[in-house]
C-alpha cells in the first residue's frame, strides 16, 4: 500500500523540496530527451543470436490505462502519493544541455552524474558532471567528474552517462565516449573508494553506451541492457569480462552496430514493424529475464515490446509488441525489497508528462498506479533537441525510498522520492 508522506518543515522547503499536494515550494519543472549512440561491433566476439532455443514468446504485459483510437489517454484509478522533489541542477547562462542522469549512495552521500553539453543534445564536447548531497535536499555545486575531450586530431568527443555499480567500497562510474556522428563508441569508467578521488579512465571493451548500470541477476551475472545488445560479465567488479549478446543473429554481427541506423535495419531485417530500443532489465522468480523496449518509428502503436532470456542472458527471443502503454520515451522496471515489481515512464501523455510509477505483484500487470511529477518546467534556454517534462528516469532504492532522477526539459536535474 502506497503510504502517504509529509513533506517536510520550512527548512526542508528552504532546500528545495516539494510535495504533489502544494504544501510545500514548488520548483520549476523540466523534462527529457532522446539520444541515437554508434556501437561499432566488428572485431567484438560472435554476438549470441536471437535465442532459436527459446520458446516462443507472448505479449505477456500489461498495465492499467484507457484507450482510445488505438493511444493511451489515461490512467486507471491513479493515485498521487506524497513525493518530495529536490533540484540538484539548474543552468545560468552557459553549459544548459542536461541529460542522461543516474543517481546512486555510496559511503553516506548520495552521488548524481548527468551528460551536460553547451547548448544542444549529444553535441562535441559534452562531458560528464557530478553532484553529490549528505542528504536529499542539499547538493553540491556540480563540477566535472569527466571534462570535454578531444581525439588524436583535435575533434572533440560527446561524453554520455552511462549508470554506476559498486562492489566491495568500490564505486564504477561508466561513461561512453563515441564522435561527432555518433561513430566509434566505447564504452569507459572511472572509479573510487572514497568518493572524493576518482581513477583515470579506463576502458571497459565495449562499444555499448547502456542505459543505465549493470544489473544483477541469478548465479553472479550482472547485465547491461543497451539498445539490442546486452552484454553480460561473470566479473563482479563490472570492469572486465563482458562477453556480447543481443537480439540480431550470428550473421549480422560482422555488420550490425547498436546505433539507430542499426536498431532500424535489424527492425526491417527481421519484419518487427517497428524499431525497438532502450531496454530495461528485469528479472523473475523462475529466473526469466526480462527486457521490455521502447518501440519507435513509422509503425510506432503507443506499446512496448518484449525480449525475453532463459540462459541468464546468453540468448533473447525475438522481441514481440506488448500491451503496455509507451509514448517513445525512455523508462525503467525493476524490482522492490519486498519483491513487487516496478515501472517508472511516461506510459499516457504527452511531452514526457505525467511521470508514472505503477506496482506489479507478478511482473506482468503493472495494475497500480502514481502519479510522481506533472508539474511544468519552463525552459529558458533553447538548444538542439531539447524538450519534455520528466525524461529519462532513472532509479535508486534507498533507506525504504524509491529515489528517482529526471531530466527536466534536457535542462534542468531534479530528484523525487516516494515511500512505496
Amino acid at each position: 500500500m502506497m503510504e502517504a508522506r509529509i513533506c517536510g518543515d520550512e527548512r526542508t522547503q528552504a532546500h528545495g523540496l516539494r510535495t504533489m499536494n502544494g504544501k510545500c515550494q514548488r520548483w520549476p519543472a523540466t523534462a527529457a530527451c532522446d539520444r541515437g549512440i554508434s556501437f561499432a561491433f566488428a572485431g567484438m566476439l560472435a554476438l549470441a543470436s536471437v535465442a532459436t532455443a527459446v520458446d516462443a514468446l507472448k505479449p505477456n504485459l500489461r498495465n492499467a490505462v484507457s484507450w482510445r483510437d488505438g493511444q493511451p489517454v489515461e490512467l486507471l484509478n491513479p493515485s498521487r502519493p506524497e513525493v518530495n522533489t529536490a533540484r540538484v541542477y539548474q543552468p545560468r547562462t552557459e553549459w544548459t544541455y542536461s541529460h542522461h542522469p543516474h543517481l546512486t549512495f555510496f559511503r553516506g552521500r548520495y552521488f548524481a552524474i548527468w551528460s551536460n553539453g553547451r547548448r544542444d543534445e549529444d553535441a562535441p564536447g559534452q562531458r560528464i558532471l557530478i553532484s553529490t548531497a549528505a542528504n536529499f535536499g542539499e547538493w553540491s555545486e556540480p563540477r566535472p567528474l569527466v571534462d570535454s575531450t578531444t581525439d588524436a586530431n583535435g575533434v572533440e568527443r560527446v561524453l554520455t552517462a552511462a549508470g554506476f555499480h559498486q562492489h566491495h567500497g568500490n564505486l564504477v562510474a561508466y561513461f561512453a565516449n563515441y564522435g561527432p556522428k555518433k561513430e566509434t563508441t566505447h564504452l569507459l569508467a572511472v572509479t573510487t573508494t572514497n568518493g572524493v578521488d576518482w581513477s583515470a579512465p579506463q576502458s571497459v571493451g565495449l562499444p555499448v553506451c547502456p542505459n543505465s548500470g549493470p544489473l544483477a541477476v541469478r548465479g553472479g551475472r550482472f547485465i547491461l541492457s543497451g539498445h539490442i545488445a546486452f552484454p553480460y560479465t561473470d566479473d563482479p567488479t563490472g570492469l572486465t569480462g563482458w562477453q556480447m549478446a543481443g537480439l540480431y543473429p550470428k550473421a549480422m554481427a560482422a555488420t550490425v552496430t547498436d546505433d539507430p541506423a542499426s536498431f532500424w535495419r535489424v527492425a526491417r531485417a527481421n519484419g518487427w514493424g517497428a524499431a525497438v530500443c532502450e531496454g530495461s532489465v528485469f528479472q523473475t522468480d523462475d529466473g526469466v529475464i526480462h527486457v521490455p523496449l521502447r518501440s519507435t518509428g513509422s509503425q510506432f502503436r503507443h506499446r512496448l515490446w518484449l525480449t525475453e532470456s532463459r540462459d541468464n542472458g546468453v540468448s533473447y527471443s525475438e522481441p514481440v509488441e506488448t500491451e503496455f502503454s509507451d509514448t517513445d520515451a525512455k523508462f525503467q522496471f525493476g524490482r522492490l525489497p519486498d519483491g513487487r515489481f516496478f515501472y517508472v515512464g511516461n506510459p499516457v501523455g504527452a511531452g514526457r508528462t505525467p511521470l508514472v510509477l505503477a506496482l506489479s505483484q507478478d511482473g506482468v500487470n503493472f495494475d497500480r498506479n502514481f502519479i510522481l511529477g506533472e508539474q511544468r518546467y519552463e525552459m529558458p534556454r533553447p538548444g538542439r533537441s531539447k524538450g519534455g517534462e520528466y525524461g529519462y528516469p532513472n532509479v535508486l532504492i534507498h533507506d525504504g525510498w524509491l529515489h528517482v532522477i529526471v531530466s527536466r526539459q534536457k535542462e534542468g536535474i531534479e530528484v523525487l522520492r516516494v515511500k512505496p
